[in-house]
């Protein structure tokens, strides 16, 4: 008997499981530390990895709209900005419920939670020239982070692909449609998308993401 309960017991040593409502914001904000997953999603100038309870609904040349059964996940991709390496400086305006800056592999950004409305709160997470937004309820803010995070560290771009976009100057309508660099406290700046446009584009992804 003894064997056995030791046996149960090193698997969950083994395996590093985490209840994630049980973890504070900065210690999912460590998540950005580890490795990336491998990417599952290609788009034009970049890929990154999809987790898989998530589908992509809707799509465009570098926005994307994702959910995950519970929230919608707003996606947007800054190639101009990665190409010409601008740097910015993300500061707090305290009278966030949350903020921290990041800084992993020489990548940076910063991660802030808001209150909202109808006691839902507002989460952004910019990182590696990207940015994810999300309205939650308060259960599901963990889990949103922890989504985001692995979509954000996963992304890799195509220089010579994202050049050539540039030459053809297809890109000069994505630097004024939306600064990913300008965080607010307010939804203007989302991008809308209407119901109607919403399909679905489920796919096989690969095992579901553990914290170790």
């Amino acid at each position: 008997m003894k064997k056995i309960i030791f046996i149960i017991s090193l698997m969950f040593l083994i395996t590093g499981c985490t209840n994630i409502n049980e973890l504070s914001y900065d210690e999912i904000i460590q998540e950005f530390s580890t490795k990336p997953l491998k990417s599952n999603n290609y788009r034009t100038g970049y890929k990154y990895y999809l987790p898989r309870e998530m589908q992509v609904v809707d799509s465009t040349l570098f926005n994307e709209v994702l959910e995950d059964g519970q929230n919608t996940y707003y996606l947007y991709v800054d190639t101009v900005s990665y190409l010409n390496n601008v740097s910015y400086d993300f500061k707090n305006d305290e009278m966030n419920i949350y903020f921290a800056n990041i800084a992993y592999d020489d990548k940076y950004g910063y991660v802030e939670i808001n209150l909202y409305e109808n006691e839902q709160y507002l989460v952004e997470i910019m990182y590696n020239y990207a940015k994810i937004e999300v309205i939650v309820d308060e259960k599901y803010i963990n889990k949103a982070l922890l989504s985001a995070i692995n979509i954000l560290k996963s992304i890799e771009y195509n220089d010579s692909i994202i050049t050539n976009l540039l030459e053809e100057d297809v890109l000069n309508f994505a630097e004024e449609e939306f600064n990913i660099f300008e965080n607010t406290n307010n939804d203007d700046n989302y991008v809308e998308f209407s119901d109607d446009s919403y399909e679905s584009n489920e796919q096989e992804i690969p095992d579901t993401d553990l914290i170790n």
